[in-house]
């Protein structure tokens, strides 16, 4: 509730992109709008379209209910709405949605005069969710290549995809993708622990000042990043995170031959005549 007192200094009139002032409003803390509107109306419609999809059958189980998409013979044409009609338009509702909370995002930042740091960031996120059901599906020539919308659906085809190619943890942006999640996972970890160790102290016990803060990591392990050095390090692990991840499948059948192992490509680097004759 501390943060209401002085939320309405920074409720400034303009910086909306579509709409002028005509959608520049609030409802409760949340700013609304042309692109909150926009985001309202294609999840209304998403989701309207996934309970009909589920309402065709076979089960209403929530874990098994899954929006396929259209059968390879379609290729990249519109197809009957019981046959992956129903999927391509929640795909484009779910486009729509996510554009438009960026967008949103967007026009935030404008009204508060600060960088576009988030919804760049979210951005990445939406590339690598179009690249699963778009792009690589068009340079796959079907939509049938993108993944169900649905719980134990979608981890099938996430399997399925793995052993495609044999094992898809050779795949190399694979591993560069998992090697940033995981090194994200860990920054955080270190940052927020370091926060918490500084700023909840023992009863009776003064909160600590950033100084403490780098005093702790130049003791660890030689160095402090500093207080804001450590939001650019994780926000660039988390993007590469991202960008890698949908490098990974957009290589995987456009450029990589499915039912060929990803480990073959590692062929050159055991033929290097570093090895020997």
């Amino acid at each position: 509730m501390a943060m209401l007192s002085f939320e309405k200094k920074y409720r400034v009139r303009g910086g909306t992109l579509i709409g002028g002032d005509l959608f520049d409003f609030w409802v409760g803390p949340f700013y609304v709008g042309f692109f909150g509107i926009t985001t309202i109306f294609f999840v209304i419609v998403g989701v309207g379209l996934i309970l009909w999809g589920a309402a065709l059958g076979p089960t209403w189980n929530i874990w098994k209910i899954s929006i396929n998409p259209p059968p390879a013979s379609y290729g990249l044409a519109l197809a009957p709405m019981a046959d992956g009609g129903i999927w391509q338009i929640v795909t484009i509702c779910a486009i729509g949605a996510f554009g438009s909370w960026a967008l949103r995002e967007v026009e935030i930042c404008r009204k508060l005069g600060i960088g576009y740091h988030v919804p760049f960031a979210f951005g990445v996120a939406i590339f690598a969710y179009v690249s699963l059901v778009v792009i690589r599906p068009i340079m796959m020539g079907s939509w049938s290549h993108g993944f169900p919308y649905g719980i134990i659906s979608h981890l099938d085809w996430v399997s399925a995809t793995g052993y495609k190619y044999g094992n898809f943890h050779y795949n190399p942006a694979h591993m560069i993708a998992i090697t940033f999640f995981f090194t994200t996972c860990l920054a955080l970890a270190l940052h927020g622990g370091l926060i918490l160790s500084a700023t909840n102290p023992k009863k009776g016990e003064a909160v600590k000042s950033p100084e403490h803060e780098n005093s702790f990591f130049r003791d660890a392990i030689g160095y402090s990043v500093g207080t804001l050095g450590i939001h650019r390090v994780g926000l660039f692990l988390a993007l590469n995170a991202g960008v890698w991840s949908a490098i990974c499948i957009v290589i995987s059948g456009p450029f990589w031959p499915e039912n060929l192992p990803w480990s073959e490509w590692w062929n050159w680097w055991l033929t290097m005549p570093i090895w020997g004759p």
